[in-house]
């Protein structure tokens, strides 16, 4: 999950915050968490989504999983932390009615490998890229979401011919405003503080394996406007996908890789594809201030009534705009 501008969202983010712990702090956890046995479930097989097959190929020497259905133009869709493909799960019997959908767990994510590296957002793309090639697409619509966002960024920075239209969610790509974001902030505005957390190396596999399921129930409750529309069988898909060792150093991966994220993003041109950005109350301004630096052709659309987790959220918004854009 990448970080809220310093607009109106913090006022949002804050009213969340004080909802949770309002509570008190071991209520807050008995009703969102259940019991510490839910969280050491083991591992099972990826959930099944009717209409949808599950898939594993072998691209830039990692193995991707990636879920696919429907028919017409390839749609790939992009998950972010700390969630996987799954997070599409509500829009995409919608999409496939007009798509080929291709949800894809990232390097690192999932049902994917967990490698030592490659976790810049420039390698990401590369192994998106030779997916599509390997299924034999030469030209593709991207959708990302958080990290996923960045990821599709960076796919169509590199890969612009193979890209026709690109929609970011909530989340552009890293630079420099990153190393502003304040490790305390002053009172009343929100503190990502997730984002230092995963610089640590080593520390969040002692403190999280097995027991991921409370972070990912406190960022739930504290950056959505409905926390209840990710539902139990969400939160344990999302839990189960992290609580490992491995999992979690991979995920950190992600956030250590920004230096280079933001090098890189030093050297893109402007993207030529169209974008869409698909902005919550918290990253609307961000992308209207940031999108003419980095895009040529471009259109801000915010989702009402949702916090970060778009497509969960307003799973009809975001289902009838990617629609309209891609066409």
């Amino acid at each position: 999950m990448s970080a809220p501008s310093n607009g109106r969202g913090h006022e949002v983010m804050e009213l969340n915050r004080r909802r949770v712990f309002a509570l008190g702090a071991g209520a807050a956890l008995a009703a969102s968490t259940g019991t510490a046995a839910a969280h050491a479930k083991p591992a099972h097989a990826e959930p099944g989504l009717p209409g949808f097959q599950h898939n594993h190929t072998q691209v830039n020497g990692v193995r991707l999983h990636y879920v696919t259905g429907g028919r017409g133009e390839p749609l790939v869709l992009l998950p972010g932390w700390p969630q996987t493909w799954w997070l599409y799960h509500k829009i995409m019997p919608a999409l496939a009615e007009r798509f080929r959908v291709i949800a894809v767990d990232l390097r690192g994510m999932g049902g994917s490998d967990k490698p030592a590296g490659g976790f810049d957002k420039k390698t990401m793309a590369t192994d998106i890229h030779e997916l599509v090639r390997k299924l034999g697409y030469r030209k593709v619509n991207v959708v990302g979401h958080d990290l996923g966002s960045m990821v599709a960024f960076a796919f169509a920075a590199n890969f612009p011919e193979a890209t026709k239209k690109v929609a970011f969610m909530d989340v552009l790509h890293p630079d420099e405003s990153f190393y502003h974001i304040p490790l305390l902030p002053p009172p009343g505005v929100f503190s990502v503080w997730w984002f230092a957390f995963n610089q640590v190396m080593g520390l969040p596999e002692q403190l999280l394996a097995g027991r991921f399921r409370y972070l990912a129930d406190w960022l739930f409750a504290n950056t959505a406007f409905t926390p209840s529309a990710i539902d139990e069988r969400s939160r344990s898909i999302y839990a189960r996908a992290y609580d490992s060792p491995e999992a979690i150093r991979a995920s950190n991966g992600w956030y250590q890789a920004f230096h280079q994220d933001i090098a890189d993003g030093k050297t893109y041109a402007k993207l030529t594809p169209p974008v869409l950005g698909l902005a919550s109350v918290s990253s609307y301004d961000q992308f209207l201030g940031t999108l003419p630096a980095v895009a040529n052709q471009f259109e801000v659309v915010p989702v009402d009534g949702s916090g970060h987790w778009l497509a969960e959220e307003r799973p009809d918004v975001v289902t009838s705009e990617i629609i309209r854009f891609f066409g």
